[in-house]
């Protein structure tokens, strides 16, 4: 068992004991959620129960209890759950239920994002490629076709959560529940077909009756009951604040980091300008419902990334991609956490008033009917250190900071003073697969036009004709050329094209984040009389965002040769298609490893797995691009090939969950782009080299008033 799960397990018992066998009824007024009469100033985190392992839950769940947390919060992800129409699958890291047991079991509540659009960089948005094919229908608008679809995944979760009793009315963890997801950001693009289906989609929400309120993110103009709340780093300054006077202002996703493209370095973001952010939401917009996205980012299993997104999600959040303590920035929301509880009370009911200190520096007070009071200091000043008179007492401010004061009198915390210290996370070689006579191979077979069997006289949309079963479409033709050294020239819509004349390697190309689009110009080699030319598109996740999702394209736009005798355009040539690979339909015929390392191969490898317990990552820094497996489970894509501006790979490392392995046996798959080297490739256990030295709660303020005692538990 997992040392938090240790050190909490009393204090787990005891709040279940109070807990089990009545429900608790969920309202809100405009200063917060009220849960049983009582007002809950709530912290919130993000996990997301695909982007990790069910072994793991207990754990991330214990040490987000352990750093202050009230609620867990996370999507549900429709296209792993309905891969096709009506047929759904919730075992394994799909199984919500058990998921949100677990965050009962471990006396913390639950914020349910349905959607069922995410965006959340997941391929599609979360939307089953599926839905594309629904004659007529546009997704996220007033259209029938996707209200249908839409109406019936939410009502199958809500229905499935209601059969569990995981609503809060009855027992349950679930005190909150979100419709849609950003729809503002792309509301006016659907023009006089936007605002009808935000009132529909509130409406329809509302009357599945779950007894718990709903929430839009980043839609101001949230339609009654449903409550508008903030997205983004600095919702104290951005948020335009609840459109009604009964409403509370909630925070949905404090982005603790953000994510990571390939190509780009790693985003961070300090504990302290989280903490401070939090802490001036709380002064200046009356927040009372603060959620880190993520708390736990985890890892884009699979193809389960949108385009261009890094397997690795959030490996900055508090808790790291394999589940530790990410330090400081756990720590010190764990000590904001537990100063800011110490006053909720009195910040949640007592008389606010704000007194100004300076330029730049406010008080924001609050003072209960029984006397007692606390207070923020702020210091808005980006460059100066100041000291404040508060109440007959001088306070130095850091800039940019905020003290909470707890009773008016006594520092509890300011959120620029970091006492949690800075852990690294080390990853220690285990097992090296460097013999050539460990490895087997299979060199994808490159396709001419006389061996496909589906044709077309243009070329097709790639995830149209893909339907999202693999990344990869062959687009094969044939060319009679009298020229020998032409000019080939394809534009694509993305994201990468892989070349090949006659079977020859002739070129690759790839796009951006930013820009999908690219053109590959290369001179060829013919031979005289006729030639294959087979181009290799392939996807790096599906896009997740912007209106018409629906009508997006991706794939070759045009093929032209240019020689002596002037441009063919052979866009509109005969093409044959493939779909997918040879090894994905298990038409594999594996051999020795070769001499060296050749584009499109696939390489296999036995291995026992390593003793003990700590998490397992594999190396994979001396690979190019493909997509990794063990045991069968993808544990995602790899693009080590696509350097960061200062030349280094945007990943090297990849999560391989314990739960992925048997003891004796393992099997390690790749498929390999382009002519990485899996001689290098290492397997190694990863820890974090120490502990940091925490503000122990023995070391913040604890005042007499037994009101500010009172946890959000």
């Amino acid at each position: 068992m997992d040392a938090f799960c240790r050190l909490s397990c009393f204090y787990l018992v005891v709040i279940l004991v109070t807990r089990a066998g009545h429900g608790a009824e969920v309202t809100y007024d405009g200063r917060s959620l009220i849960i049983d009469g009582q007002r809950k100033l709530l912290f919130s985190g993000s996990i997301h129960y695909p982007r990790s392992t069910p072994d793991m839950w207990p754990s991330l769940i214990s040490k987000a209890k352990f750093g202050g947390l009230d609620v867990i919060e996370s999507y549900v992800f429709w296209n792993l759950h309905e891969p096709q129409p009506g047929q759904y699958d919730f075992s394994g890291r799909l199984d919500i239920v058990r998921f949100i047991k677990e965050i009962q079991a471990q006396g913390l509540y639950a914020c349910i994002r349905i959607g069922p659009f995410i965006e959340s960089e997941w391929t599609y948005g979360g939307l089953p490629f599926w839905l594309h094919d629904v004659p007529g229908i546009v997704f996220r608008s007033d259209n029938e076709p996707f209200k249908f679809y839409m109406q019936n995944f939410t009502t199958k979760i809500v229905s499935l959560f209601k059969s569990e009793g995981l609503y809060a009315p009855q027992g349950g963890p679930i005190i909150l529940q979100q419709i849609e997801n950003e729809y503002q950001n792309v509301e006016k693009g659907f023009g006089d077909k936007g605002p009808p289906y935000v009132r529909w989609a509130a409406a329809m929400a509302v009357g599945l009756q779950t007894g718990v309120p709903w929430v839009m993110c980043k839609q101001d103009d949230a339609p009654d009951p449903v409550i508008n709340a903030c997205n983004g780093r600095k919702c104290g300054v951005t948020f335009v604040g609840p459109n009604s006077p009964n409403k509370p202002a909630l925070w949905t996703e404090n982005w603790t980091s953000f994510y990571q493209v390939y190509g780009d370095k790693t985003p961070l973001r300090s504990a302290e300008d989280i903490a401070f952010n939090v802490a001036l939401f709380i002064a200046r917009k009356n927040g009372s419902f603060i959620n880190y996205y993520m708390y736990h980012g985890g890892t884009n299993f699979g193809r389960t990334a949108s385009s261009y997104i890094i397997t690795s999600y959030y490996d900055q959040a508090p808790l790291d991609e394999y589940g530790f303590l990410s330090q400081p920035k756990w720590g010190h929301l764990k000590d904001l956490h537990a100063a800011i509880k110490l006053c909720s009370h009195t910040i949640l009911s007592g008389v606010a008033t704000i007194a100004t200190l300076g330029q730049q520096q406010e008080a924001y007070i609050y003072n209960g009917e029984s006397g007692e009071c606390a207070a923020l200091l702020l210091n808005n000043d980006n460059a100066t250190t100041v000291v404040v008179q508060f109440q007959n007492s001088s306070y130095e401010l850091p800039s940019t900071s905020i003290s909470i004061l707890p009773d008016c009198k006594n520092v509890a915390f300011n959120t620029a003073k970091v006492t949690a210290q800075c852990n690294e996370r080390l990853i220690l070689p285990k097992l090296k697969f460097d013999s050539a006579d460990q490895w087997s191979e299979f060199k994808e077979v490159v396709p001419t036009f006389d061996e496909t069997t589906l044709r077309s006289n243009s070329l097709l949309e790639h995830m149209n004709t893909t339907k999202d079963r693999s990344d990869y479409l062959w687009y094969t033709v044939s060319v009679d050329s009298s020229e020998t050294q032409p000019v080939l020239s394809v534009d694509s819509l993305g994201h990468v094209l892989h070349a090949f004349v006659n079977g020859a390697p002739a070129g690759s190309a790839h796009g951006t984040h930013n820009n999908p689009s690219f053109t590959l110009e290369r001179t060829i080699n013919l031979s005289q009389g006729l030639n294959n030319i087979s181009l290799l598109s392939a996807t790096v996740g599906l896009p997740d965002s912007g209106a018409y999702l629906e009508r997006r394209a991706l794939g070759l736009q045009r093929v032209t040769i240019e020689d002596k005798q002037g441009t063919k355009d052979l866009s509109n040539s005969s093409w044959g298609y493939q779909v997918g690979l040879l090894e994905e339909s298990s038409a594999a015929q594996w051999s020795k490893f070769g001499a060296s390392p050749q584009p499109l191969t696939w390489y296999k490898v036995l291995f026992d797995a390593p003793e003990g317990d700590d998490p397992l990552s594999l190396n994979l820094g001396s690979m190019g691009k493909g997509e990794a497996w063990i045991n069968g489970q993808s544990i995602g894509r790899y693009w080590v090939s696509f350097p960061t501006a200062d030349g280094s790979p945007s990943q090297t490392w990849y999560h391989i969950p314990r739960s992925f392995l048997q003891p004796k046996g393992n099997q390690l798959v790749l498929f390999e782009e382009e002519s990485g080297n899996p001689l290098q490739i290492t397997i190694g256990s990863v820890s974090r080299n120490k502990e940091c030295a925490l503000v122990s709660n023995s070391n913040l303020l604890h005042v007499n008033s037994s009101k500010n005692h009172k946890r959000n538990s």
